[in-house]
Order: C-alpha cells, then sequence, then structure tokens
C-alpha cells in the first residue's frame, strides 16, 4: 500500500471515529452527508462552510468551518485526504508540544 493510501485510510479512520464521538442527530447529519448518494449536497454544504471560513470576520462564521468544509469536500476530490491528514498530525503534534512546555512553565 502506497504513502497516499494509508495517509487517506487513516483519514477515514479519524473521520469515522470522530463522528461516533458526536451528539446523536448531529453524528447522524454528518453520516447523512457521508453517503456516496448524496454528493451534490455534500459538495454544496462544503463549499458553504469554506466560504464562511473565509468570512471568519463576520459574526457566527468562523475559522471552525473552514476545515470542516475542507474535510467534506475530501469526500470527493481524489487526493485530497493524505494532506488533509498530514495537516492534521502536524496540529496534533503542535499541540502536545505547545501544551507540555505549558505545563513545564506551570511546574515551576
Amino acid at each position: 500500500m502506497s504513502e497516499a493510501a494509508e495517509l487517506a485510510a487513516a483519514w477515514d479512520a479519524r473521520v469515522l471515529h470522530l463522528t461516533s464521538r458526536l451528539p446523536g442527530r448531529l453524528g447522524s447529519v454528518v453520516k447523512w452527508l457521508r453517503e456516496p448518494s448524496h454528493l451534490l449536497v455534500r459538495v454544496i454544504t462544503a463549499a458553504l462552510f469554506i466560504l464562511g471560513g473565509v468570512f471568519s470576520i463576520l459574526p457566527i462564521l468562523g475559522v471552525w468551518m473552514l476545515p470542516l468544509g475542507l474535510g467534506l469536500l475530501a469526500e470527493d476530490v481524489p487526493g485530497m485526504k493524505p494532506p488533509l491528514e498530514k495537516a492534521t498530525r502536524w496540529l496534533i503534534d503542535q499541540w502536545r508540544r505547545l501544551l507540555g512546555a505549558w505545563r513545564k512553565l506551570r511546574g515551576r
């Protein structure tokens, strides 16, 4: 299996895990959106989330919408899952480093 295929599989596993942790109604909406038969609704929703992320200076809209839109779009755009998985791993590593540094400072 190639690195890209492994990263795409890891992305799918991550999304399934996170979806399973969502509250009932929200989780069912995300599962419904991820079904292959809902391509048009998913792409439109992804585009709206990405636009909302771009216009994050407005109330209610926020930067949180951008990764959500990209994640939805990754279901249909070949080659998008590996970069998203790499970015997620990098963000998790940075968060752990930051948290570790903060704990060291606080421990003094």
